[in-house]
């Protein structure tokens, strides 16, 4: 019974019980999550490309 009332809050913030939302552009149909987390790859890798290296100690 405890087990149960953990797991069912854990899931209470996302509802899976629904169809997923698509995005259509002509023959190209992608879901919505999927797009997000293309998204977000996209921007941790434009991060990763731009930011500096951390810089060490100098050589002595």
């Amino acid at each position: 019974m405890a087990v149960e009332m953990a797991y069912s809050e854990l899931a209470a913030p996302v509802d899976l019980n629904h169809p997923g939302h698509y995005v259509h552009w002509g023959v190209v149909q992608i879901s919505v999550a999927n797009l997000v987390v293309i998204g977000l790859m996209v921007l941790v890798f434009v991060a990763a490309v731009l930011l500096p290296f951390p810089k060490g100690r100098g050589r002595r």
